[in-house]
């Protein structure tokens, strides 16, 4: 009998143990984790990671002559007209955003949606936004890694090849031409996408104001190809209103990184520059209103208070180029100033804020290539009023950043009648709006700089600047993506010239 109560225990412990094995998978799995990740997520944080990094106060923006510091350190660059390179160097902030983290979103979406029909809209639209933003790159550095590019994940490809920018570029326009025509409103539109919320006509605009967008950018080293992308893509159809303009809607969890940038340690360091203030200020231009204030008599940061601002275009006055922080003292007092704090900057409560839009492709932009593409005969349609339109739509833009940045109708009207179009001036006057409605976009305001000329713009003064010639032409290659992929990077640099400030990139010759 001892023996029989010994093994009953043993016997139930036994069964005991095996039913816990038997659901020790149910046991240990939760019931409500994701087991897959909807790529329409992944594509999102492509969407949020194409606002430009705060890098573009310290290249582009100097570089076009809208604003710059005069302080030197991990602030220098197109203010100087020097090089800033290391994993923290401004010429490494676009390539880390755009490459490093949008790149590898975008591949890994068309990687998951390219075989399956019910995401085509979702797989036509990351090829979109995926052919965006390598134009961002390419344009930026010349050559660069695309038909290996964000493979590491998926093919432990971590040492790309570079290719270049002329195959880049027709590859970019073969996919804005198959990916927008793809596009289908009878099938699932994707209405968890942050930018235009499934709307496929919208997003066919967006991909045909692109398709303009390269199709310019042609005009100097392929006139030819870019008459026929721009015709294609006005037949497609571009942006009619700014209800169509792509930007990325920054709030208080996703915030502006420039906004970020001038409300946080660069507050009290950025200016606007005595070239674009003056344009404004000569023209009476409305826009001045909305985008300068001036902390009157100001001698230092933390003097710069809401009690000294002043937002009168009447008392703005830009910081001239050439100096840097041992000489712009004596400079602001020559001007009558209290000190350098005293000078024009971006008004950081409203267009300069962290929660707002970073605009992309508009279309006040679309408007004046298409009055560009007039003037050329490239397109139907008279330049004048395509110049009118975008120079509109940009002063109607602004009060998306806050109502009361917003032009009035009597001051564009004003404007336009004080400002109008001359076709003997056409280029000029097309592309200098186009640089004020580019205003905050650095990488496009640089990209069409160089590509027209315009606006006519004189050299940064600086004496101590490393480039031979007058402007920047490119960024030059990380030091990070040097170190990493160095025989492929030396292979683009044979090809393509020095990895400098100076070398142009393919469709940027003289």
């Amino acid at each position: 009998m001892k023996k029989r109560f010994l093994y009953i225990p043993l016997i139930a412990l036994m069964t005991s143990l095996s039913s816990c094995e038997n659901g020790f998978d149910q046991l240990n799995t939760n019931p409500t984790a994701a087991t897959a990740l909807n790529p329409v997520f992944t594509f999102n944080n492509a969407i949020i990671n194409a606002s430009f990094p705060g890098g573009m106060l310290i290249f582009e923006e100097p570089i076009v002559q809208q604003m710059f510091t005069p302080n030197s350190g991990i602030v220098s660059g197109g203010n100087y007209n020097i090089d800033n390179r290391g994993s923290a160097g401004a010429n490494a902030q676009l390539w880390q955003r755009y490459y490093r983290d949008n790149i590898r979103y975008l591949v890994d979406v068309i990687a998951k949606t390219k075989s399956d029909a019910s995401r085509s809209n979702l797989y036509n639209m990351a090829r979109l936004w995926k052919a965006y933003s390598f134009m961002v790159l390419t344009d930026s550095y010349g050559d660069i890694p695309y038909t290996e590019a964000g493979q590491g994940y998926l093919s432990s490809n971590v040492t790309p090849k570079y290719d270049t920018q002329e195959s880049i570029y027709n590859d970019i326009l073969k996919e804005l031409t198959e990916a927008t025509a793809a596009l289908d409103a009878t099938k699932p539109t994707e209405a968890g996408e942050i930018e235009f919320g499934g709307d496929i006509t919208k997003w066919k605009r967006f991909g045909y104001s692109v398709m303009l967008r390269a199709g310019m950018r042609l005009s100097k080293i392929n006139p030819t190809l870019a008459q026929s992308t721009v015709q294609k893509a006005v037949a497609g159809g571009v942006m009619q209103s700014n209800a169509d303009n792509a930007a990325v809607r920054n709030n208080a969890n996703y915030q502006n990184p420039v906004g970020t940038t001038l409300n946080s340690t660069e507050a009290a360091n950025y200016y606007l520059t005595k070239t674009f203030v003056d344009y404004l200020k000569t023209n009476a231009d409305p826009r001045l209103a909305s985008i300068a204030v001036r902390y009157v008599g100001a001698k230092s940061g933390p003097e710069q208070t809401s009690a000294r601002a002043n937002r009168d275009p009447s008392v703005q006055i830009g910081m001239p180029l050439g100096y840097d922080n041992g000489t712009i003292p004596a400079r602001a007092t020559a001007d009558g100033l209290s000190s350098f704090y005293d000078y024009s900057q971006l008004d950081r409560t409203r267009m300069g804020r962290f929660d707002v839009p970073t605009y992309l492709v508009t279309y006040a932009q679309t408007q004046l290539l298409l009055a560009e593409a007039a003037q050329r005969g490239w397109t139907t349609g008279n330049a004048a009023d395509f110049y009118n339109a975008g120079i509109t739509a940009h002063m109607k833009q602004l009060g998306d950043y806050d109502a009361t940045s917003l032009v009035s109708d009597a001051n564009i009207a004003a404007y336009l009648q004080k400002n109008p179009y001359v076709a003997t001036r056409g280029l000029e006057l097309i592309n200098t709006q186009y640089w004020v409605a580019s205003f905050l976009n650095g990488p496009e305001a640089f990209a069409n700089f160089r590509r027209s000329g315009y606006p006519t713009l004189t050299p940064n003064p600086y004496p101590g600047k490393e480039i031979k010639g007058n402007f920047i032409n490119r960024l030059s290659y990380p030091d990070a993506e040097i170190s990493i992929n160095q025989a492929k990077v030396n292979e683009a640099i044979s090809r393509q010239g020095p990895d400098n400030l100076d070398t142009r990139v393919w469709w940027d010759k003289q």
